[in-house]
């Protein structure tokens, strides 16, 4: 997540994989076998890792990369990773420098009305050694979604302690973004958010980026956005990614 609402959370020792994690792996390929489907993933570098508007790499560059299987049906899961590092910079004896992410969902229409939604859970998952005592950085999170044309939306809510923050389970967060296709292959996009941290006072702030995209025909994909919120200190960043999609 931040370095603000991050910053104030650390983690106790994580060992083996979450079995949200497995979860994910084995119902996609439950659904695999089950049903008809397609396999989709991607690889991406990019100059600075922002969630939620804010540097999870010390506004350094990241390396990404996911898979997801997604039934016929609209039922989905996947895996997603990054490496990052507003961790061990907040403590030099915590040695996590990856975030690992499993995600389970359903995708569907609102019958004939041209509005889809989304529907699923994600869990973050923080793998490392960490220092005893300290709170657990991994976080559970549900969510809904709609879109409709060039608009979206969506609405998360953490079950669990956002990303160690003592009794912060209940924080939220909502998204709204927008991107138009002026050419073929080139978009323009804009989006605007807001996290709310439970029991943290000046924690809740607001988020914005706008940018520009063009994919290519082999499947490459170039990004470029200008990022900022509303935290006190010097936050406005510009990120470059490409992405290699497959």
């Amino acid at each position: 997540m931040s370095s603000h609402t991050k910053s104030v959370a650390s983690k106790f020792a994580t060992r083996g994989m979450p079995s949200v994690l497995l979860m994910a792996m084995f119902a996609a390929m439950g659904m695999a076998r089950a049903e008809a489907g397609e396999v989709s993933g991607s690889i991406t570098l990019t100059s600075d890792y922002l969630f939620r508007g804010i540097t999870q790499t010390n506004e350094e560059p990241a390396l990404q990369g996911g898979i997801e299987y997604a039934a016929d049906s609209g039922f989905y899961a996947g895996a997603w990773g990054s490496s990052i590092s507003w961790l061990s910079d907040s403590d030099p004896d915590i040695s996590s420098q990856v975030e690992l992410d499993g995600y389970l969902g359903y995708r569907g229409d609102f019958g004939d009305s041209g509005v889809g939604y989304d529907v699923g859970a994600i869990y973050y998952w923080y793998p490392g050694d960490y220092p005893s005592g300290f709170n657990s950085a991994d976080t559970t999170e549900v969510y809904f979604g709609v879109g409709w044309s060039f608009l979206s939306a969506k609405y998360s809510y953490a079950v669990t302690d956002l990303f160690g923050i003592p009794d912060s389970d209940g924080s939220s967060a909502f998204d709204l973004g927008a991107s138009w296709q002026v050419a073929p292959g080139w978009s323009l996009d804009a989006a605007v958010g807001k996290q709310w941290v439970e029991n943290v006072d000046g924690g809740d702030y607001a988020y914005w980026k706008v940018g520009a995209g063009k994919s290519f025909d082999n499947g490459f994909d170039i990004a470029v956005a200008y990022n900022d919120n509303d935290l006190i200190g010097p936050d406005e960043t510009w990120t470059f990614a490409v992405t290699k999609s497959f």
